[in-house]
């Protein structure tokens, strides 16, 4: 979950050693930028703002989950929420099947999930710090892999992950499609304004957007996050893709209204939108186009076989029914379990903007997260 709109201008200062390490992927950034005529894509800016070796948000050492961190997700609210995808991920599971999470963060889901499913529990991670964290977490009840197993059977889980993955920044104006890159004026990053390529404009052009009179429309597309679905894809043999995180349809995503694109940052539960203040101490995000995973997937052969808000799927998978086991009477327990399912259900919190897509192949039954209210059509 993320934290309240702010300005920069208003966020609370980071310390000396924070501030030294930003200072460094400046100058990392600083000669990616003159290795390039001064400019980079912005995908190419997310990638190292977040993922740097030793520098970028997730790889370095500054805690990004929780009450001390800059956000709190899904299974950091309550244990419920790990103890209710359990159930569709049994559901899902055959004998000897295994789990495959994604970017696992903290380690608090896969700890959720473990004990309740038999079978194998693999962690990809690519953060050597969120590793660590992750094994102080978990022990011995999980396995790490360094990349994803070329053939896999089960279920494959990526919680609040596609978000993070870069995305190029587009302008759609009327003389054209432009793609917002990054380069350096007088000392400070900025936005730098490109014709697209030839790819990246086949993309614009096969999306819902109308090129504004005046003016501009910005937004993003999810190159690597459906690129990362395909690669899923050709590995998955018998099984299903599960991914939660906030995002939209494609006709909601390029909305006439949301010209402004989705682009947000977090820095201690606080958001904004300025990708350039301290480059490697903010997550930088965009929301998903959910249809461009659906198509992803089904370009490589899967079916999709949900798509739904997490609100939805957690109540068709008895959310509820957890709920109801917990004892009223006590009262430390009770009241923070009570407010943190009613955040993950509240439509002004997590349960209407944060979906739930499962992508399958070889499976037969309908789906218990997707008994009701089930928003394929929509993708």
């Amino acid at each position: 979950m993320k934290g309240s709109s702010t300005t920069p201008q208003a966020l609370p200062l980071p310390d000396e050693e924070a501030l030294a390490s930003s200072r460094r992927l400046l100058d990392r950034l600083a000669g990616e930028l003159a290795a390039n005529d001064n400019w980079i894509s912005f995908a190419r800016y997310m990638a190292l703002a977040l993922h740097e070796p030793g520098l970028g948000y997730y790889a370095a050492g500054a805690r990004k989950f929780g009450a001390g961190g800059d956000f709190v997700t899904a299974p950091e609210l309550s244990p419920l929420f790990g103890r209710t995808l359990a159930r569709q991920v049994a559901q899902l599971l055959q004998p000897g099947e295994a789990v495959l999470e994604f970017g696992a963060g903290s380690g608090v889901l896969a700890e959720q999930l473990v004990g309740g499913l038999d079978g194998p529990y693999f962690i990809v991670e690519t953060s050597a710090d969120l590793r660590e964290r992750q094994r102080q977490c978990l022990g011995t009840r999980v396995q790490w892999l360094d990349r994803m197993p070329q053939r896999f059977r089960g279920v494959m889980l990526a919680n609040e992950v596609v978000d993070a993955m870069p995305v190029h920044a587009v302008t759609w104006r009327a003389d054209g499609i432009f793609e917002r890159g990054v380069c350096a004026n007088e000392g400070q990053l900025a936005w730098s304004l490109r014709p697209a390529d030839a790819a990246l404009g086949e993309a614009a052009r096969a999306l819902p957007v109308a090129a504004p009179a005046a003016g501009t429309y910005d937004s993003e597309i999810g190159l690597h996050g459906a690129a990362w679905i395909r690669l899923l894809a050709r590995a998955l043999e018998r099984g299903a893709i599960l991914i939660v995180d906030y995002g939209f349809p494609a006709r909601e995503y390029y909305h006439p209204q949301r010209a402004t694109g989705t682009l947000a940052c977090h820095y201690r539960h606080r958001s904004h939108g300025d990708p350039f203040y301290l480059p490697g101490l903010q997550d930088i995000t965009a929301h998903v186009d959910f249809s461009a995973l659906a198509r992803a997937a089904a370009a490589e052969g899967l079916e999709v076989l949900g798509y739904a808000s997490q609100a939805q799927f957690l109540i068709n998978c008895g959310i509820t029914d957890l709920l109801e086991k917990e004892d009223p009477a006590d009262t430390k327990r009770y009241p923070p379990t009570a407010s943190a399912v009613q955040k993950l259900l509240a439509p002004s919190e997590m349960g209407e903007l944060f979906k739930v897509l499962a992508l399958g192949r070889g499976v037969g039954s309908p789906l218990l997260g997707f008994s009701s209210g089930n928003r394929v059509h929509a993708l």
